[in-house]
């Protein structure tokens, strides 16, 4: 297992700048993110062996185990190490053994589980087991098993037999507990009895899926906590509300869709606060958007885009280098109340690149005239906030060329958003809405933060 070297031409590069870049640029991303992940388990792998011991024994026996399955069904074994949960689980791992924390506390179970995953995705015989903490055994991007009696100190155990049928059991849990062994399910989209798998909540044209899992998450603030997954009733509101967003961007944007439709994408519920969707996205977890549930198909497709244009953004930082580091500092973003580093603004400027022109789009395409006034607003809005934060962006002196470069396409892209015609009653609703923005923000963070503008 080797990983590979990744090349963007420039061409592609600057159409990703331009807040776009379609199918391809999501694949490439995609597969640099797969071989950034396999770095990062061989380094785990060898920082366990320098510790020595038991941790060393356990890494050692997984990344053999991930070797097999990896030849015996690449495929499958890269989509599990590509799902969202493995790259907290691996980097959380690698992070804790060059630390040289308390080896007795490694998380080394979360890659012997990742391990045991690959082997059951590629039917690959065989049996490994490794500790566990409750009564939830989990699989990564498989599902999980819930063992309701089950204590500390067990050992989950998966056998994979002949014909690559896949049992788990968990043994050495509270006493007078029934052990129980149950069948992982063949479709990884079934839940029954005591195995939760992820919810299927649309298939894309090219056959991939978008899920909803509350169970298998990779960790974000407000993720909802559903100890026995949720409801029939909840899956249903999720999946109407992103078939409608799906065939929105289908129809009406469709190079957003292909983007989205490029690879899995999972999605992981949170908890609402007030009004409005909350959503959000991690560096490691290339593919997964957090949000509350929207309850329009518009909402869905603008809080995808903005969250995917966070994931684009991620993974390229993963390969080029756009700043330069620096010290403590906070600047002013039209759409946070609070102060946010350089890379924070640079992110959100990106985003708020796609939502711009998602809303450019939506107000040309949306048939109602009430939202269509509304869409032209958001427009105006979004475009000025996104121009505004990449001119405080490129003249912050911290930049690479190639951030040079990359900012400088984003700026062409918002000059060109910023030219079109926009009806005076939504512009001025936009400018409105700027300016109290601002002002709420220096009332509340006064002179703690510097407030740069454009």
């Amino acid at each position: 297992m080797t990983p590979s070297p990744h090349r963007m031409p420039g061409e592609l590069f600057d159409e990703v700048a331009a807040g776009g870049g379609g199918a391809g640029a999501l694949r490439l991303l995609a597969r640099a993110e797969h071989s950034r992940r396999l770095a990062s388990m061989y380094a785990a792998t060898a920082a366990a062996r320098a510790a020595g011991g038991p941790v060393a024994e356990e890494a050692g026996r997984a990344w053999e185990l991930f070797a097999a399955a990896t030849r015996a069904a690449p495929e499958a074994a890269a989509a599990v190490l590509t799902h969202p949960a493995a790259g907290p689980a691996l980097f959380g791992l690698l992070a804790h053994l060059t630390r040289r924390d308390d080896p007795e506390r490694s998380p080394v179970r979360w890659f012997t589980a990742l391990a045991a995953a690959a082997a059951v995705h590629a039917e690959l015989p065989g049996r490994v087991e490794w500790p566990v903490d409750g009564p939830w055994v989990v699989l990564p991007s498989l599902g999980r098993a819930r063992f309701p009696e089950a204590g500390s100190g067990g050992r989950a155990e998966i056998r994979v037999d002949a014909a690559g049928r896949a049992r788990l059991s968990l043994r050495g849990h509270s006493p007078g507990a029934a052990p129980g062994t149950l069948t992982v399910p063949a479709s990884p989209y079934r839940s029954a009895g005591r195995w939760h798998g992820a919810h299927l909540l649309a298939t894309f044209d090219s056959g991939a899926p978008l899920l909803l899992d509350v169970l298998d998450q990779p960790g974000f603030p407000n993720a909802a906590r559903c100890p026995d997954d949720l409801d029939a009733d909840e899956v249903r509101r999720w999946a109407a509300v992103a078939r409608e967003a799906c065939g929105l961007l289908r129809t009406d944007h469709p190079e957003l869709y292909t983007e989205l439709a490029a690879g899995p994408r999972l999605l992981v519920p949170l908890v609402g606060r007030g009004q409005g969707t909350v959503s959000g996205s991690s560096a490691e977890t290339f593919g997964c958007v957090a949000m509350s549930r929207p309850t329009t198909g518009p909402g869905f497709a603008v809080t995808m885009t903005h969250e995917m244009q966070h994931n684009k953004f991620a993974a390229l930082l993963h390969l080029f280098d756009l700043l330069e580091p620096g010290g403590p500092e906070g600047f002013y973003a039209p759409w946070r109340p609070d102060p946010r580093p350089l890379l924070g603004l640079f992110h959100g400027a990106y985003a708020h690149l796609g939502v711009a022109r998602f809303w450019a789009r939506q107000r040309e395409t949306e048939p109602d005239p009430g939202l269509r006034t509304e869409a032209h607003m958001q427009f105006a809005r979004w475009r000025l906030a996104a121009r505004e934060a990449t001119l405080v962006t490129l003249a912050s002196g911290r930049l690479t060329p190639l951030g040079v470069r990359f900012a400088d396409r984003m700026l062409r892209t918002l000059d060109a958003l910023c030219r079109l015609p926009v009806p005076a009653s939504a512009r001025h609703r936009a400018e409105s809405a700027a300016r109290a923005h601002r002002a709420a923000w220096r009332e509340r963070n006064g002179s703690t933060a510097r407030m740069l503008s454009a």
